[in-house]
C-alpha cells in the first residue's frame, strides 16, 4: 500500500485528492491524507447567498474554452449547474479621462479584427489607429529571449496600447503591470503568432474566418448556478472523511531515502509520496530542508495581493447604471479601484428583486498596501471612486469585503525558464509534485488540470499503473 500526502486542500489539491480517489475505488493500492491548515476546503473558492444575492469571494468564473473545469463538473456529475455568460451584453469599458469608454467590437483580446469599429473608437488616438494599420503588415520575427507583455504590444501596437488596454486588461487578471509580466507565460500564444505570421491582427482574422461556420458558440465565461463552491463541495463529498486532516497545518517536510516525512504540530507523517498544492512561495519555504536551490527558486516566484469587495444596491441603482460586463482603470487614472463586475449582468440569476452588484477590485502589485488598510476605509474608497466614475450615490444594501495575501502568482519575464529549472530539480526528488496557480496557468481550469497531473506524476513514480496490471491479469 503506497502512501501519498496532499498539501494544500484549494482546487488544485481537492483535484489531485480526487484522482487519486477515483484510482483508490478502481482497485489501485494506494492511500493519502490531504492536509489543510484552514477551516474549510476550497481556497480561495468561496461562495455565499446574501440578501438573495450571490456573492462570490474568489473567482466567479471560468474561461470556456479551457476544458479541465467543465469536464470535471461533469465526472462529478453537476454538469447541469454550469451557467454561461450573458455574452448578450458583454461590453467591456474603459475608464479614460475620467469617464468610461466601451471597448470598440471587433478586439480580440486587445488585438484588432474589425477596422471600422476601432477607427471610431475615442479609445485610440490617431496615431495608434495608424500603428494598427501598419501592424497588418508585419512580418514573422524569428523568437528571441523572453520579454514583457508591454515591451511585446508596444512593438506592435505602441505604447498607448500598453498604457490604455494591455495592462488595465492584465492588471485585472493578474494583479500585475504589463512591464512585469512574461509575454511568453501569458501571451504564448501571441509569440507563436509572432514568428510564423508576423502580424497579430492578420493572422486572428484568419483563424475566425476558420471558425465563423461553427454553429455553436459557447460563451466566453462559465460559472455555476448557485456559485464556484459547487465544484468544492461535490469534490469534498467524494473524498473520504478520513482522507481530510482541516486546522492541520505543515511546518516543514523532510526527504529520506524511503519517502516524504511531513511534519504538523500534531506529529510526524511518513508517506512514500508528496503532492505540494500550495503557493510556489510556501512550497519553497516547506521544502527548504528537501532541496534548498529547489526551495530558492519557488520562493522565488512571488504573489500579488488582493482585496475585493461586493456590494448590492437597490433597483434604482441598477437602472442608472450602463449595461455590461463592468470596467478596467488604467494606473494614470489615479484610482485605487482597479477593476469592478457588473455582477447582476455578467451571470443570470446572480440577484434578487432587480439588485445592482457590483464587485470592486483592489490591491495588486503596484498597490499592496490595500491588503492592510481597515475595511471602514476601504469602503469609503470604493464609495468614492464609484460615485465619481459611475454615478452612485446611493448606500448599499450590503456589503462584503475579502481580503487575498499573495494569492495571485506573479509570471515575471523569464518564468518559463524557471519552471523548467523546477521541474529538473523536482525529478531528483523522488515521489515529489508539485501542483497550483504558480507554474503553467492562473485560473481555476488550469488549477484542476495542475492537481491532476500532479496525482498522475506521483502514481506513475509509484509504479501503480505497473501493480494495477499485474492484479488485472491474475
Amino acid at each position: 500500500m503506497k502512501r501519498i500526502a496532499i498539501v494544500g486542500g484549494g482546487i488544485s489539491g481537492l483535484s489531485a485528492a480526487f484522482s487519486l480517489e477515483q484510482r483508490r475505488r478502481r482497485g489501485e493500492a494506494l492511500e493519502y491524507t490531504l492536509f489543510e491548515s484552514g477551516d474549510r476546503l476550497g481556497g480561495v473558492i468561496r461562495s455565499e447567498r446574501v440578501d438573495g444575492c450571490l456573492v462570490e469571494a474568489g473567482p466567479d468564473s471560468f474561461l470556456t474554452e479551457k476544458p479541465w473545469a467543465a469536464d470535471l463538473c461533469r465526472q462529478l456529475g453537476i454538469s447541469d449547474q454550469l451557467v454561461g455568460s450573458n455574452d448578450a451584453l458583454r461590453k467591456t469599458y474603459i475608464l479614460l479621462n475620467g469617464k468610461l469608454v466601451p471597448m470598440p467590437d471587433g478586439l480580440m483580446f486587445m488585438v484588432p479584427t474589425r477596422i471600422l469599429p476601432v477607427i471610431m473608437s475615442p479609445l485610440f488616438s490617431w496615431t495608434t489607429k495608424l500603428r494598427m494599420a501598419r501592424e497588418w503588415f508585419s512580418r514573422p520575427r524569428a523568437g528571441a529571449d523572453d520579454e514583457s507583455v508591454a515591451s511585446f504590444i508596444e512593438r506592435h501596437y505602441g505604447r498607448e496600447m500598453v498604457r490604455r488596454l494591455a495592462d488595465p486588461l492584465l492588471y485585472g487578471v493578474y494583479g500585475g503591470e504589463a512591464t512585469e509580466l512574461s509575454v511568453r507565460a501569458v501571451l504564448g500564444r501571441w509569440v507563436d503568432i509572432e514568428r510564423t505570421h508576423g502580424s497579430l491582427g492578420r493572422a486572428m482574422v484568419a483563424s475566425r474566418r476558420k471558425t465563423a461556420h461553427a454553429a455553436y458558440k459557447r460563451s466566453l465565461f462559465t460559472s455555476l448556478k448557485d456559485g464556484m463552491q459547487g465544484i468544492v463541495e461535490a469534490l469534498a463529498s467524494r473524498l473520504p472523511v478520513s482522507s481530510v486532516s482541516l486546522k492541520k497545518p505543515v511546518d516543514a517536510i523532510q526527504r529520506f531515502d524511503d519517502g516524504w516525512k511531513v511534519l504538523a504540530a500534531s506529529g510526524a507523517y511518513h508517506f512514500d509520496a508528496l503532492i505540494a498544492a500550495v503557493p510556489a512561495h510556501v512550497a519553497g519555504s516547506l521544502l527548504e530542508a528537501a532541496d534548498t536551490a529547489l526551495a530558492r527558486e519557488l520562493r522565488e516566484i512571488r504573489g500579488s495581493s488582493s482585496v475585493t469587495v461586493t456590494m448590492g444596491f437597490d433597483s434604482a441603482t441598477r437602472s442608472v447604471l450602463p449595461r455590461g460586463f463592468g470596467f478596467l482603470v488604467p494606473r494614470g487614472e489615479g484610482k485605487r479601484v482597479v477593476a469592478c463586475t457588473f455582477v447582476h449582468d455578467k451571470f443570470p440569476g446572480r440577484t434578487a428583486n432587480e439588485y445592482a452588484l457590483l464587485r470592486c477590485f483592489l490591491g495588486g502589485t503596484r498597490d499592496p498596501g490595500t491588503l492592510d488598510i481597515s475595511g471602514e476605509e476601504i469602503l469609503r474608497v470604493v464609495c468614492d471612486e464609484l460615485r465619481q466614475v459611475l454615478g452612485v450615490m446611493a448606500e448599499p444594501r450590503f456589503v462584503r469585503i475579502y481580503r487575498y495575501k499573495n494569492a495571485m502568482a506573479q509570471y515575471g519575464v523569464g518564468h518559463l525558464d524557471k519552471i523548467e529549472r523546477i521541474g529538473r530539480l523536482a525529478l531528483q526528488l523522488p515521489g515529489l509534485a508539485l501542483a497550483g496557480n504558480g507554474y503553467h496557468g492562473i485560473g481555476v481550469p488550469d488549477c484542476i488540470r495542475s492537481g491532476q497531473q500532479a496525482a498522475d506524476r506521483v502514481c506513475a513514480g509509484l509504479g501503480l499503473h505497473q501493480q494495477q496490471a499485474q492484479q488485472m491479469s491474475v
